[in-house]
């Protein structure tokens, strides 16, 4: 991406999304636009905020303090990461085709798409533990997935961020989700371990 080499392949999409004769048109129908406005809006730093305080309030009050924690710092630390990686990278919003959207911040990589990863994928490795059925857990981490993925696909629909910028997004969203739970679980075996090691003394 820094090279530029990923440039040509990144423009090609987008011009792909859009009516050849005007830019400012996404190909689809008109209800498409739409659907795309509504489902990219659950990628925003308002509603996934609104979204962990309320997880993070009902596990206070169910006395899942440890729980709450874990949710409130995974998904907080994946938002703060996105903003260092932004700076770090600096790279500018497309120009090839008109923005359906407003935007304000640099483009890679994608917030939305890290975020909602961060987030979603915590919540649903979150309700995968709390379900016993193994279909329940599918269709809980299916999901989180589908989440993330239309959050993601509707940047590039909207012209708001490369193909690229989404892809990192959902790598890097991906795997800070994935390490905080690995730490959170390896915390809780250690808890356990020391627990036992107590009673038997």
């Amino acid at each position: 991406m820094l090279s530029g080499s990923t440039r040509q392949f990144d423009e090609r999409i987008l011009l792909m999304l859009r009516d050849p004769a005007n830019p400012t048109q996404p190909i689809g129908p008109a209800w498409l636009q739409s659907a795309a406005l509504d489902f990219t809006a659950l990628g925003s730093g308002f509603v996934l905020g609104l979204v962990v305080f309320a997880i993070v309030g009902f596990l206070a009050f169910q006395g899942t303090y440890r729980t709450a924690l874990f949710v409130l710092i995974a998904t907080t630390s994946g938002s703060a990461l996105n903003t260092v990686l932004k700076e770090l990278f600096g790279r500018a919003r497309p120009e090839v085709v008109p923005h359906l959207r407003e935007v304000f911040s640099l483009s890679f990589p994608s917030g939305h798409a890290m975020t909602s990863a961060a987030v979603y994928l915590t919540l649903g490795a979150l309700l995968m533990r709390i379900t016993e059925r193994r279909i329940a857990k599918v269709y809980c981490m299916a999901m989180a997935m589908l989440l993330t993925v239309l959050v993601g696909s509707t940047r590039v629909y909207l012209g708001v961020h490369y193909p690229t910028d989404v892809l990192a997004g959902w790598l890097a969203g991906m795997s800070w989700a994935l390490g905080c739970w690995l730490v959170e679980r390896a915390l809780e075996r250690r808890t356990r371990l020391g627990r036992e090691r107590l009673e038997l003394e």
